[in-house]
């Protein structure tokens, strides 16, 4: 019975956590944007949610509706106003990632002191379908299975959309060169900021999601963030196959670890699978080497 309570955890806990990084995988693999303010567009969906279920009674699956194309907007306005000077005086991808890095990495700042502002330092949770149910024999927290579900939707729509049509292949074509893409006609800039809104609004459906059975605070992003750049880089840059692997294989090692020797090795587990590929894989998983 243990080996199936791992099983289900070990693919709840993974699914969530490649769905947490799927937005991140977007925007770095597409439009080349090292976002560390990524966590904090996160814990906004949460707020969101958490909002409108405590003031409004919506739920946070129906929620998804409301928050999914504000966080699209945010992400938009901020790649059109605030990253494109970036991109425009960028001599190539490799200084692109540098400045965003930067920029980013102040952005965060701004949004978590507009949310401590607004919500104050401590945890924030409520109660949504936490209703026990059986699964083979083993129980699990209704709004963990909902939530694993709607992710694994998420993720299959996102990559018929990516591979069956035009806009999913110059999407790829842009991840691959943008140089090529340009002389095919498509342009670079619009679906570059299409992708990073996208990768935004994924994120912050993901933050809707883990907000329905974990608590959260506005200074908790930096912890999403970190956990997104692991999965990212584990399972290749911009491979979405790559996340969900690398996501399942951290949700299975920190549930083994955890029920079979001690809680608090999860994190250093995480860190030591993450370090063993990049010095097996240092392109990832499902990477090539450019040597």
């Amino acid at each position: 019975m243990i080996a199936v309570d791992i099983f289900l955890s070990g693919l709840i806990l993974g699914g969530m956590y490649a769905m947490v990084a799927l937005g991140l995988t977007l925007q770095y693999g597409v439009s080349r944007i090292m976002n560390l303010a990524y966590g904090e567009v996160l814990i906004a969906g949460s707020f969101g949610a958490w909002w409108l279920y405590t003031a409004y009674k919506i739920s946070p699956l129906v929620g998804l509706v409301v928050v999914v194309p504000i966080a699209f907007a945010a992400n938009w306005a901020i790649y059109q106003f605030l990253l494109t000077p970036l991109v425009r005086r960028a001599k190539s991808r490799e200084a692109l990632e540098a400045d965003s890095i930067l920029f980013t990495f102040g952005l965060l700042f701004v949004l978590q002191g507009i949310g401590l502002a607004a919500f104050g330092g401590q945890f924030y949770s409520y109660s949504y379908l936490a209703i026990p149910v059986d699964v083979l024999g083993v129980t699990v927290a209704e709004n963990r299975l909902i939530a694993a579900l709607f992710a694994l939707a998420i993720g299959i729509a996102l990559y018929a959309g990516l591979t069956r049509t035009r806009i999913g292949t110059a999407i790829r074509a842009v991840a691959v060169d943008p140089r090529s893409a340009r002389l095919v006609g498509i342009d670079v800039m619009q679906v570059s900021a299409l992708v990073f809104a996208a990768g935004g609004a994924l994120c912050a459906a993901a933050g809707v999601l883990v907000s329905m059975f974990l608590t959260f605070s506005v200074s908790g992003g930096v912890i999403f963030t970190m956990k997104a750049l692991v999965i990212v880089i584990m399972g290749s840059v911009g491979n979405l196959l790559g996340t969900l692997v690398a996501g399942l294989i951290l949700g299975f090692v920190e549930v083994l670890v955890g029920r079979l020797i001690d809680p608090g090795l999860t994190l250093a587990a995480n860190y030591a699978i993450f370090l063993a590929v990049l010095l097996l894989r240092p392109a990832g998983l499902f990477g090539r080497s450019t040597r």
